[in-house]
């Protein structure tokens, strides 16, 4: 591949890469301590993640456990978790917090669904964009004489390809993660 599309397949790589941590913060009806990723806690005046002052587990399937590194900061943990949007309760008994996840319900998990659904299409457009920016950058050079037609072609049929691979990406990540989400 020519150096000048790496540029674009590394946009792309990151629109899916940024999508794969949307899909990993939601969640299916399983605990997943993904969903704790944006949490920062306030540990002496500074905001850390949450598994840098904890260890994070799963110790049944619907439940994650915390245990702060140090007791003063269960509160602090408590608190973050019950600012977050994650929507759930923690239960505390002053040593671990314990969240349990409630079963989904149909109409939430088609919601979920939805909105995964949403996602994927908001990436496959931004890759399509990536794909324009990558095609109007060579028809700029080939205008400028700085490549022949066979070059832009060859170009094109390279972007078309680049393209096509990361939707495709994008669609087995899409339905993978709305299996998850209707899998009672």
């Amino acid at each position: 591949m020519d150096e000048r599309l790496k540029v674009y397949e590394s946009k792309m790589e990151k629109s899916c890469g940024a999508l794969r941590s949307d899909l990993a913060a939601i969640r299916a009806g399983r605990a997943n301590p993904h969903i704790l990723d944006k949490i920062t806690v306030d540990y002496y005046g500074s905001p850390c993640p949450l598994q840098q002052v904890a260890n994070v587990s799963v110790p049944e399937a619907r439940m994650i456990q915390i245990q702060p590194w140090e007791k003063s900061l269960i509160k602090p943990i408590e608190k973050a978790i019950m600012t977050s949007d994650i929507g759930i309760n923690p239960n505390n008994d002053g040593s671990v917090i314990r969240l349990v996840f409630p079963e989904l319900t149909e109409e939430r998990r088609k919601e979920l669904a939805k909105d995964v659904k949403k996602k994927g299409e908001a990436t496959k457009v931004a890759v399509r964009n990536i794909r324009r920016d990558g095609n109007d950058a060579i028809k700029k050079m080939n205008k400028n004489n700085e490549i022949t037609e066979d070059e832009l072609a060859e170009f094109e049929e390279q972007m078309q390809k680049m393209t096509d691979k990361y939707v495709a990406e994008i669609e087995k990540d899409v339905e993978a993660k709305t299996k998850e989400i209707m899998t009672v």
